[in-house]
């Protein structure tokens, strides 16, 4: 069982601290039904004020201490009013130690002051993205993204991003059937793209301007061969105005979003069924078998006989 450690230091959002533990503990081994992790929230002994925004709404007693996340797998680190000495030294003596360090929206003041990203990509809440970049130089601070992952360091945007981000860490862990299952239970989207705009600056989904109705179109289209201009078509747009759009709400291109598309396709049934890896590639709208292993290793950085080998056990029959 991996340990998860989410800090509370003072002044801590109170939805990016539940959030974090909420979806870890709804992480199940599909077999045997138990907890995939162990959740810890560690603060300091005086307790932590919680808020919402600039408002303390209660005060807690985290149930361990800072000194508890040193041996965690990975520590989770959301945005507070106060950045602590005790919560710096927590971050890099458990970074040091080899453990994922992961932030949530403004989180990433705390890593950038651990200089634990130094050189690196950074993502933080929009509104904050300047003033993190102002501060500390030598962080390659990215304004739009919902999250990064750099490795075994992590950033996100807000809070949802934060969810986002978890999620994305049950997936690398777990597999996709595991994640979706989370997903599931906690009512939220299986899957959001780190490289996805931030929505404050795009239309909401499904409100004017939206581009969900074409984007379903395409999800239940997925084994078609379809063009930009197909694309287009349906949406009844310029192939221009469509890209144009599509970055706006997406923060990627159509196609890019149909090939990360079928890449989580491939995904589910490589974990799923035991098709071979051309019938999935025809199953997930790749055609060819070549396309598949192209697209699935420059997106996961692993093959489909890889991923097949770790996660089959988990999240399906195979």
């Amino acid at each position: 069982m991996r340990i998860v450690a989410v800090l509370a230091p003072d002044g801590a959002v109170g939805l990016e601290l539940a959030g974090a533990c909420q979806v870890f503990a709804a992480a199940y081994d599909p077999v045997s039904g138990d907890p995939l992790y162990d959740v810890r929230v560690c603060g300091s002994e005086t307790g932590t004020a919680v808020r919402a925004h600039r408002l303390e709404i209660f005060r807690a007693q985290a149930p361990y201490r800072f000194e508890d996340a040193l041996d965690a797998d990975t520590v989770i680190v959301p945005a507070a009013h106060t950045v602590s000495t005790e919560v710096l030294a927590t971050v890099r003596e458990a970074h040091r130690r080899g453990a994922r360090i992961a932030s949530i929206c403004t989180g990433a003041f705390v890593l950038a002051e651990a200089g634990l990203l130094d050189g690196r990509p950074a993502a933080t809440h929009w509104a904050h993205a300047a003033e993190l970049a102002r501060r500390f130089p030598a962080v390659d601070v990215r304004t739009e993204v919902l999250y990064l992952d750099d490795g075994d360091v992590l950033t996100s945007a807000g809070v949802t991003a934060g969810l986002d981000l978890c999620l994305h860490l049950v997936r690398k862990d777990h597999g996709s059937a595991v994640a979706t299952d989370v997903a599931r239970r906690l009512v939220m989207a299986p899957h959001r793209d780190g490289g996805q705009a931030q929505y404050l600056i795009a239309p909401s989904v499904g409100g004017e301007g939206s581009l969900e109705p074409v984007m379903r179109w395409m999800q239940k289209q997925l084994t078609e061969p379809l063009t930009l201009a197909s694309i287009a078509g349906q949406a009844a747009m310029s192939t221009r105005t469509l890209s144009r759009q599509f970055r706006a709400q997406t923060g990627s291109t159509p196609l890019q979003w149909l090939i990360r598309l079928r890449v989580h396709r491939a995904q589910e049934l490589l974990e799923t069924t035991q098709l071979t890896v051309d019938q999935i590639a025809t199953a997930s709208g790749f055609g060819s078998p070549v396309l598949l292993r192209q697209h699935f290793t420059k997106m996961l950085a692993t093959t489909p006989t890889a991923y097949r080998r770790t996660f089959a056990a988990v999240g399906g029959s195979v």
